[in-house]
């Protein structure tokens, strides 16, 4: 959705509440904003380990300069096309964190690494057919191409699932002189289920003594070696594991994403587990805030017990669970929103229409306008060309492009 013209009156600062948006909105709090990217950061200062934020979350090169400007070591991506938005944005390290294969990928970071030269650019990989495919491509354009050995998980997704894959595979990184081993790297988020936690800190403790035996054969071709894990639901036992052993040569990086909106679904779940694993640990004042919500009005009230509001799978995420009324506001009538009734639940989302569920006696008309908050915000970015910030008051303060 375009919002260059927001309004046919457009007033010197354009207000939520006054209706000079049209709906449905994706609002950003900068307060909360601000506060999860201090926060973030404070963590990973407090545990010594460095952030390379996962920008596929919002994909907004706005916000990645506010999280290098807040103290990133770098910003992590998901392919070619993403890195070169995170080099655009002024990022002088990008981790990729998937591996790079197919031509047409290996000639846009070939590309990337021209245009940048200051650029460190890092991939993954897990296939001894992967460097032979990569060492030969940047052999002949003579670039370097700096590589992290993917340690996976058993029934997960991609990377090693051995100790004897990964040996092999770095003996082939070494035929290749354009291919330069820089760390290891795993993402310990696929480990769900019985005694997942126990699950997860003997997985990260095998990634690390990995690493650690790499480098010990030489078989890393840097000084300090990247070692790198940490979704947005384990950062905390990452940041624990992988800094125990106080390894001068280890340089920890954590990839979190979800954590500069957050969420009120999975991740705020997931965040009350980090937050109990924290007691008693240090760890930064209070906690990460939900700073991202769609705006819609209510549409229709077609029958007793059922609104329908004007927004749908085109709007938000709804494969975690479906939105949250949080607000509700009546232009006309009231001052400042109040709590949406906790009765108002959502039942269904079809493409430009949400189903919701109230009392028969509910204080709702057509017209009146919802907060609503998801689950998964990196499914309610990518639904936005952009984004608006609005401060406390609901005044929209910038207008934010995404990059998807």
């Amino acid at each position: 959705m375009n919002l260059s013209h927001m309004t046919e009156n457009p007033r010197p600062t354009p207000n939520l509440l006054r209706e000079d948006i049209p709906l449905p909105a994706a609002v950003v709090y900068r307060t909360r904003l601000q506060h999860n990217l201090q926060w973030m950061q404070a963590f990973a200062d407090q545990h010594d380990v460095k952030l390379a934020p996962h920008g596929k979350t919002s994909m907004t090169p706005a916000f990645f300069r506010l999280q290098l400007a807040a103290g990133a070591w770098g910003m992590t991506v998901a392919n070619p096309q993403q890195a070169r938005v995170a080099a655009e944005a002024g990022t002088t390290r990008v981790l990729m964190a998937n591996q790079l294969v197919g031509l047409g990928n290996m000639q846009l970071a070939s590309a990337l690494l021209a245009d940048y030269p200051q650029l460190e650019f890092y991939c993954l990989i897990d296939s001894v057919e992967n460097a032979r495919q990569l060492g030969t491509f940047f052999a002949e354009r003579q670039q370097t191409l700096k590589l992290l050995l993917e340690v996976g998980v058993r029934g997960g997704r991609t990377g090693c699932r051995d100790s004897t894959q990964a040996h092999t595979l770095c003996d082939e990184i070494q035929r290749w002189p354009q291919l330069q081993l820089a760390g290891v790297e795993t993402y310990e988020g696929l480990i769900q289920g019985e005694r997942a936690e126990t699950r997860v800190i003997e997985h990260l403790q095998e990634v690390r003594d990995l690493c650690l035996e790499l480098l010990a054969q030489e078989k890393i071709g840097i000084e300090t070696a990247i070692l790198s894990g940490a979704g947005s639901a384990w950062y905390d036992l990452v940041a624990r594991f992988f800094t125990d052993h106080r390894e001068p040569r280890l340089l920890p990086v954590l990839r979190p994403g979800c954590y500069l909106t957050h969420d009120r679904g999975i991740y705020q779940k997931a965040q009350a587990g980090v937050m109990q694993r924290m007691e008693g640990r240090c760890c930064p004042p209070g906690d990460l805030h939900s700073a991202l919500e769609v705006w819609a009005y209510v549409q229709s009230l077609p029958e007793p017990g059922m609104a329908i509001l004007n927004f749908g799978k085109r709007d938000a995420a709804y494969d975690a669970g479906l939105p949250r009324p949080e607000r509700h506001f009546r232009p006309g009538r009231d001052a400042a929103p109040r709590a949406a009734d906790e009765s108002w639940q959502l039942t269904g989302i079809m493409d430009q229409h949400a189903m919701m569920k109230i009392p028969e006696d509910a204080d709702l008309q057509v017209g009146d306008m919802l907060a609503l908050s998801t689950s998964h915000p990196c499914l309610t970015f990518d639904k936005w060309r952009q984004l608006l910030v609005i401060d406390d008051d609901f005044n929209v303060l910038e207008t934010v492009d995404t990059c998807f």
